[in-house]
C-alpha cells in the first residue's frame, strides 16, 4: 500500500503534467540563454538502472543549456564534479519549456534525474508537483547563498535546490546621447530625473528610452522594477502604486520618450534598437554584457531607479539546481557532492563566466568584482533583487503575471486607462488563484 505522501505526490504529478503539456505552468527564461532545440531525451531507464552512490556508476544531470556542447567549460565543470564524486556524469540538455515537460513525465514514471537545473519560475511547479527533495532532505547547505536568490525556491517554509548563478535587470546608458543633451548620468536617481532626462534627449533630436512591454512573461519581467520601484505588490496589481508604475510608462509613449514598438519588443530586439546608437537608455540584462561591448559607443550602465530614489528590485533570472526525487535514496548523497561542486565559490566563478551570471553568494560576487570592477552594478543590482515566485507565491506567479502584462499592453495601446486596466487585471488574477 502507498503511503499518503506517495499518493498525494502522484496525484499532483499528474496534474501538473497537464498543466504543462497545456503550456500553463511554466515561465519561459528571459535570458534567452535557455533556448535553443532539445539534444535529445536519455534513455527511458537510465537513472533507474544506474548503480547507487557505493558503487560509483553512472548519474544523470538535466539543464537548460542546449548551447553549451562537450567541449564547453559548461560540460567540462559537469565532469570534473562527476570524477570529484567518483561517477560518470551522463548530461542531457533541453531547451527550458521541454525541460520541465520532461522532467514532470520522467517523475512520474519514476525516472527523473539525479541532478536537475531548471529556470528558478519553475521551481514552484515542481515542487508542488512532488519532483523536488528539499534542502533539508538533500542536506544542500544554503547558509552562503543570498536570502533573496534563495526566496525563488523557497514555498511553504521549504527550500528545494540552490540557485547555480543569477541574472537581471539594469539601465544601459549611451554616454554620447547624454553628452549631447547635457544629462549628467549622476543626476538619474529617481523618476523624476530620469524623465526629466528623456525630456532633454528628446529636445536634442535623439531618442529616449526603449524596453520589453511584449504580452508575455517577458513584458512582465521587464515591467517588474518599476512594480515594485513604486512600492507595489504582486497581491495588489491595481494599488495607487501599481497604478503609478503603468503610468510612468504610458506618459513616456504619449510624450515620445519611449517608442510604440515596446510593445511588440521582445528584450533581443530592444537591444538592438540601443545597439542602433540613437537611444539613451535601454533596460536590458545581464547578458547584453559582450554585445555592449561590440556596441562601437562608450556606454554605461546603472540600476533602475526606484519611485523616490535608490535601486528599484528586479526580478531574478537565472537557474535553480536540485536533487529530485528518486526511488532509491541511497542516491540522494552522491547527488548532493555533485550540486555542492557545481556551487562552491571557485566553480561558481567558472559558471557565472560562462552562463554571464553573477554568483549567488557574496564571496563568489566579491571575487567577480576584483576580477572585472564593470560587474559591480550587476552585483548591486543582483543584491535587491527579488524572486518572481517569492513571497510564497509560488504557482500562482504565472496567474498573477498574464493579466499585468495584459495590462501593461492596454495601457499602453490606450484601449484602457492605468487604472482600468489593472482594475481588470487584479479581478482576472483574483479569479483564477481563488
Amino acid at each position: 500500500m502507498r503511503s499518503t505522501a506517495t499518493s498525494r505526490r502522484a496525484a499532483g504529478l499528474s496534474l501538473a503534467v497537464l498543466a504543462a503539456a497545456g503550456g500553463l505552468a511554466a515561465c519561459s527564461s528571459p535570458s534567452g540563454g535557455s533556448s535553443g532545440g532539445s539534444s535529445g531525451g536519455p534513455s527511458g531507464d537510465t537513472a533507474a538502472d544506474a548503480s547507487g552512490a557505493a558503487g560509483g556508476g553512472t548519474y544523470t544531470i538535466w539543464d537548460p543549456y542546449p548551447q553549451h556542447d562537450k567541449g564547453s567549460e559548461w560540460v567540462k565543470l559537469l565532469d570534473a564534479c562527476g570524477a570529484q564524486a567518483g561517477v560518470t556524469v551522463e548530461r542531457t540538455a533541453f531547451d527550458t519549456t521541454d525541460l520541465t515537460n520532461k522532467t514532470l513525465l520522467a517523475a512520474q514514471q519514476g525516472n527523473a534525474p539525479d541532478v536537475l537545473i531548471v529556470d528558478n519560475p519553475v521551481v514552484s511547479t515542481l515542487a508542488e508537483a512532488g519532483v523536488l527533495t528539499t534542502t533539508e532532505e538533500n542536506r544542500l547547505d544554503t547558509s552562503a547563498i543570498e536570502p533573496n536568490l534563495l526566496g525563488a525556491g523557497r514555498i511553504g517554509g521549504k527550500t528545494y535546490g540552490v540557485p547555480i548563478g543569477a541574472n537581471t535587470l539594469a539601465l544601459y546608458y549611451n554616454k554620447k546621447v547624454l553628452d549631447k543633451a547635457g544629462v549628467d548620468i549622476a543626476s538619474v536617481r529617481d523618476w523624476a530625473s530620469l524623465t526629466a532626462a528623456l525630456e532633454k534627449v528628446k529636445a536634442a533630436g535623439k531618442k529616449g528610452i526603449t524596453f520589453s512591454a511584449i504580452g508575455t512573461e517577458e513584458g512582465s519581467f521587464q515591467f517588474l522594477p518599476w512594480f515594485w520601484g513604486s512600492g507595489a505588490l504582486l497581491t495588489k496589481l491595481d494599488s495607487p502604486q501599481g497604478v503609478s508604475a503603468v503610468t510612468l510608462w504610458a506618459d513616456w509613449l504619449k510624450k515620445g520618450y519611449a517608442p510604440d514598438s515596446v510593445i511588440n519588443n521582445t528584450q533581443t530586439t530592444s537591444w538592438q534598437e540601443f545597439a542602433g546608437g540613437d537611444y539613451a537608455f535601454a533596460e536590458n540584462g545581464t547578458w547584453q554584457v559582450a554585445a555592449a561591448e561590440k556596441a562601437g559607443f562608450d556606454y554605461g550602465i546603472i540600476p533602475v531607479p526606484g519611485k523616490d530614489g535608490g535601486t528599484a528590485p528586479a526580478p531574478t533570472g537565472g537557474e535553480f539546481v536540485g536533487v529530485p526525487v528518486q526511488r532509491d535514496t541511497g542516491r540522494y548523497a552522491t547527488s548532493q557532492k555533485l550540486v555542492t561542486c557545481l556551487t562552491s565559490t571557485d566553480n561558481s566563478l567558472t559558471t557565472a563566466t560562462t552562463l554571464s551570471y553573477v554568483a549567488p553568494t557574496e564571496q563568489a560576487q566579491s571575487k567577480q568584482v576584483e576580477g572585472n570592477p564593470d560587474l559591480k552594478v550587476w552585483v548591486e543590482a543582483v543584491k535587491a533583487a527579488r524572486g518572481r515566485t517569492g513571497d510564497d507565491l509560488g504557482t500562482k506567479y504565472p496567474k498573477i503575471s498574464e493579466p499585468m502584462w495584459g495590462a501593461v499592453q492596454a495601457a499602453l495601446s490606450g484601449s484602457k486607462s492605468p487604472q482600468q486596466a489593472l482594475t481588470d487585471a487584479q479581478a482576472a488574477a483574483a479569479s483564477a488563484i481563488r
